[in-house]
């Protein structure tokens, strides 16, 4: 929500998105860290441990996961991990862009748009750290199918106001849950507890703001515009969400690919963790008006709800 300066300036964003913006500049001062020098990247890859928590695998509860040695859960989750971390580079990316694209050519003295700087500057920082996370698991480059890629391709072109910043929000909190568990799990290799720490930390203040923009984008936003902003997120969160665990992680963990992804698919715990994962994301959503009937058919063929 902009308003107007005694110079006709309409590019100034509102009191209470400035104190937002100045809170969180303050908090990325005393609590943001640097990957290159916090991760342990020089130890070897310790195979004892799980790339992510057991119970996030998505055979975690399958049968299939029962019959499977603990050298094989291992290794299963290590390739997902690095498959969630890919997924979380591909969306990140995305969000980088989206943000510059908001703030093109506004107030660079206003703290909003200091904080945008910032959080742009933390994500290129988590890509990275990401990217040497999953290398380290010893796991290829995970990517979407092509016709997500393709997706993204336009939505990053094309979405603004609360479409792009319900989208980041709701990209960051399904990876919040997830680590938040991982980073306390004393049965994950270390390095990837301390990547996740370090996102969990600083992602805390990006959802902050994504919630701040959202409410402020839609402030006096007719119905119409609702619904297909609702939509379009749920969309955006159907093709995230399906992508964060590759299909090409079972074969390249030795596994039965076309068991495991038959089991994956029907394994009913994953769905569960999914859900209980975003009970406050969709709480959000529903007071802001973006929970309609059309998003909800989405949010449900992705197990969010």
């Amino acid at each position: 929500m902009t308003s107007v300066d005694p110079r006709g300036r309409t590019d100034v964003f509102a009191p209470d998105r400035q104190a937002v913006a100045r809170t969180l500049l303050d908090s990325a001062r005393t609590s943001s860290y640097d990957p290159v020098e916090e991760v342990d990247w020089e130890t070897p890859l310790d195979t004892a441990y799980h790339g992510a928590s057991p119970e996030w695998s998505t055979l975690y509860g399958t049968s299939y996961w029962d019959e499977m040695t603990p050298e094989q859960q291992r290794e299963l989750t290590r390739h997902e991990a690095a498959s969630v971390a890919s997924t979380g580079i591909w969306f990140e990316m995305i969000l980088q862009q989206m943000v510059l694209r908001d703030f093109y050519a506004k107030d660079p003295t206003d703290p909003a748009f200091q904080w945008a700087l910032t959080e742009i500057a933390d994500e290129c920082r988590h890509s990275i750290m990401f990217a040497r996370g999953a290398a380290k698991l010893g796991a290829p480059a995970y990517r979407p199918r092509r016709v997500v890629v393709e997706l993204g391709r336009g939505f990053k072109t094309l979405a603004f106001g609360e479409a792009a910043y319900a989208a980041i929000l709701v990209a960051e909190e399904v990876l919040d849950v997830m680590q938040r568990d991982w980073m306390r799990d004393e049965r994950v290799v270390p390095f990837v507890r301390t990547i996740n720490n370090i996102h969990v930390v600083e992602e805390s203040r990006h959802m902050k703001f994504a919630r701040q923009e959202t409410k402020e984008r839609l402030a006096g936003a007719s119905w119409a515009r609702k619904q297909f902003n609702a939509l379009v997120v749920a969309i955006a969160a159907y093709a995230i969400v399906t992508s964060m665990w590759n299909e090409d992680i079972y074969a390249n963990a030795g596994l039965d690919a076309e068991r495991a992804r038959r089991e994956a698919k029907a394994n009913e715990h994953h769905k569960a963790m999914l859900r209980s994962s975003c009970a406050g994301l969709m709480e959000f959503l529903h007071s802001a008006g973006l929970l309609t009937r059309a998003a909800t058919v989405f949010y449900k063929r992705a197990n969010l709800i």
